[in-house]
């Protein structure tokens, strides 16, 4: 998997594409940290546009993210297919909002 980050205006977007599984989680981690040190980060958007499959490590990783995020909000957009079956299985709609 491959994760891009874009900090626009308060907005850190990482555009995630391939499996996001266990394997992703160095660069996943590093893309997410690098986003939460960005001065004035308010939102922190997901995208899942490219991201064909998801398995349980990932939803860990969003978990942690979510912590690490220490306030900022944090939305997952463009899930749809497996990513949002996935999702809606483990419940994600109750913590994070979903585009």
């Amino acid at each position: 998997m491959q994760a891009t980050l874009t900090v626009n205006d308060g907005r850190a977007l990482i555009e995630l594409e391939g499996n996001f599984t266990y394997e992703a989680h160095r660069e996943f981690k590093q893309t997410t940290t690098n986003a939460i040190a960005a001065p004035g980060i308010t939102l922190i958007e997901i995208d899942f546009d490219k991201v064909g499959y998801m398995d349980s490590a990932a939803l860990g990783m969003l978990l942690l993210l979510n912590e690490r995020a220490a306030g900022r909000k944090v939305v997952l957009t463009n899930c749809r297919g497996t990513v949002r079956t996935v999702l809606d299985i483990a419940n994600f709609s109750k913590i994070f909002e979903i585009r």
